[in-house]
């Protein structure tokens, strides 16, 4: 099972990544922790992508197709995988198909959560995290006994300066611009399939299930 998982910051991705992986056992593979371990390891490419990233630029298409390419190749991901953060644009799409043409691949299935831009706002703005133990909050949708201290350590909450709707909206335009086209390649293609994020995190999920089918 070969899939790539699409949605807006703030749609519950790594949610549902982390319950696909486990039930369909195929490994998540995620452009930002293939650019650390590739750095931390220096490899060549590694070097490379680190040059962009210290410059604050994005890695140049080859370098990320080139990456990817090098952890599909790996043994686990031979009976598939969940791609993650990768493809960002059309033409990181076209040079992933033909990477996996080259291999003998194809692509299975795109799952791509939607979630209303409103929501993406109120969910990242009313976030609240401990200082202590990490654990997180919502004012409104999963708020703390206590209005500003952790329920499990007893440690002060606070808002992430990347949680303003100004931010939020940044990345969410970052986003749209980039994604809307990537949504009608993979439509055109007729593999994709949008789930509503909008629902109780299960019943994405069972959306999800139904999409891929229930073997694992």
């Amino acid at each position: 099972m070969r899939l790539v998982l699409l949605g807006p910051p703030g749609a519950g991705k790594g949610t549902q990544a982390a319950n696909i992986v486990k039930k369909y056992q195929i490994p998540h593979i995620s452009t930002g922790d293939i650019f650390r371990k590739n750095i931390k390891e220096g490899t060549e490419l590694g070097v490379k992508a680190k040059e962009y990233i210290d410059q604050g630029l994005l890695v140049p298409d080859d370098i990320v197709v080139a990456i990817v390419k090098d952890r599909l190749v790996e043994d686990d991901c031979k009976e598939g995988f969940l791609l993650d953060g990768f493809p960002r644009t059309v033409a990181q799409a076209e040079a992933l198909d033909q990477e996996l043409k080259d291999l003998g691949y194809n692509l299975n299935n795109v799952i791509n959560i939607e979630v209303d831009k409103n929501e993406l706002i109120e969910r990242a703005v009313g976030r609240r995290i401990c200082k202590e133990c990490g654990a997180t909050y919502h004012i409104k949708f999963n708020p703390p006994s206590k209005a500003g201290i952790c329920d499990v350590c007893g440690g002060e909450l606070y808002q992430r300066k990347d949680d303003t709707e100004e931010t939020v909206n940044k990345r969410i335009k970052v986003y749209l611009d980039q994604t809307e086209p990537l949504i009608s390649y993979y439509t055109d293609q007729g593999i994709i399939a949008n789930i509503n994020g909008e629902q109780d995190i299960d019943k994405v999920f069972k959306d999800i299930v139904d999409v891929l089918g229930s073997e694992n």
